[in-house]
């Protein structure tokens, strides 16, 4: 007698490849991705091919992000420190013979042209999150300097290159991982109040200490204009200050509403800068105005909490570090764009998840997010 053996569905067969994914997190992505699209579309239609490519980049990132989704965080944490050994190998060959681009040398050529400095923004909670795991249950002051020592030894070669925004993003996600394994709060608050006083006797000694020709030694000089700029734009507003002056305006002019897609006056007519990379919320603000950016905050908030409920369910130390960290930068990378866009941060060159143009950003945003969703998915599978 024949037996007949049922042949599963092709849905049968992919189902399981989908099994445990978040959901909320999945339609946090879509979301952002969704407005990332627009927005592109309506600041960059008359831009070249900048639509185009923005939604290759979304794709090769979600198929990044789904790659990386598969992988179990125990296999992640394997890859922790030969992706970090790796990371700081490449930003040392880069201090040796990196190319050099508008008075920075950021770039290696190893076939083709990469910037090692976005790996470590991956590299670094991973590497940190490894190592708390590893000293899990005897954390003294000790593990705490070789975590310093950790983030400091890329920071150092990330700020020698010189890249101030990246080392800022590197330093914040390492950060983040020291902070939510413990680190008491007698360390964190004393230098949080010097940074704070730090603020308040600049914006007091501006007048004397932004002089032409006065030396800060601790910046470079570029850096000390950025500075000087945002303290006060109309100093230089058609040099230093003219971006954060059009990006205001441009904000400012938006309104309640907006005025409609496609139609920014500001964005279209070219008064701001890098509309389509680092200063496209200035042109998402001026087209969508109050509610739309009010709707963008909230996917991003959505997106974050999301992020945190994942970390807080994680099953290991390992996991609960590395989530919370890849959450916070998103928040990061948000706050600081947004910040020095609207003249209440300098400008630091960073892009606006899901909605500035720019491979290599994107590809890193997938990782993470891909990390995120793994974690998530080891959860649901462990609960099942």
């Amino acid at each position: 007698m024949a037996v007949v053996f049922d042949k599963p569905t092709l849905l049968q067969r992919v189902a399981p490849i989908f099994q445990g994914f978040d959901l909320p997190l999945f339609i946090a992505v879509l979301l952002l991705a969704g407005i990332g699209l627009i927005t592109m579309y309506s600041v960059g239609f008359d831009h070249g091919t900048r639509f185009s490519s923005h939604g290759r980049n979304m794709l090769l990132a979600a198929g990044v992000m789904f790659i990386v989704a598969q992988v179990p965080p125990q296999r992640l944490m394997s890859l922790a420190v030969p992706t970090y050994t790796v990371g700081v190998a490449l930003l040392i060959a880069v201090f040796l013979f990196g190319i050099e681009k508008k008075g920075s040398q950021r770039w290696l050529n190893v076939g083709l042209v990469i910037q090692p400095s976005e790996l470590m923004k991956i590299a670094m909670p991973l590497m940190l999150a490894w190592w708390f795991q590893r000293r899990e249950g005897q954390l003294g002051s000790l593990d705490f300097a070789v975590a310093l020592l950790l983030l400091a030894v890329p920071a150092a070669l990330i700020l020698k290159q010189p890249d101030l925004g990246t080392t800022l993003l590197v330093v914040a996600s390492g950060l983040f991982v020291i902070f939510f394994a413990g680190l008491s709060w007698k360390i964190i608050v004393p230098p949080v109040l010097i940074g704070v006083l730090g603020i308040i006797t600049l914006i007091i000694m501006e007048p004397s200490w932004c002089a032409p020709d006065v030396d800060w030694h601790v910046l470079r000089e570029y850096q000390r204009q950025r500075v000087c700029t945002l303290l006060d734009p109309s100093k230089d507003p058609l040099g230093k200050g003219f971006h954060i002056i059009q990006g205001m305006i441009a904000i400012g002019s938006g309104g309640i509403w907006g005025k409609g897609f496609m139609q920014g006056t500001q964005t279209h007519l070219e008064f701001i800068p890098e509309r389509t990379t680092d200063f496209i919320y200035a042109a998402f603000s001026e087209e969508f105005g109050l509610v739309g950016t009010l709707g963008l905050m909230l996917a991003f908030i959505f997106l974050v909490m999301r992020g945190l409920v994942i970390a807080l369910d994680a099953p290991t130390l390992f996991a609960r570090l590395l989530a919370g960290a890849l959450t916070l930068n998103v928040f990061v990378y948000a706050f600081v764009n947004m910040g020095m866009v609207s003249g209440i941060l300098p400008v630091v060159g960073v892009p606006l998840p899901f909605v500035s143009y720019g491979g290599t950003a994107m590809i890193t945003l997938g990782v993470g997010l891909g990390m995120l969703m793994s974690i998530a998915k080891s959860k649901r599978l462990m609960q099942s």
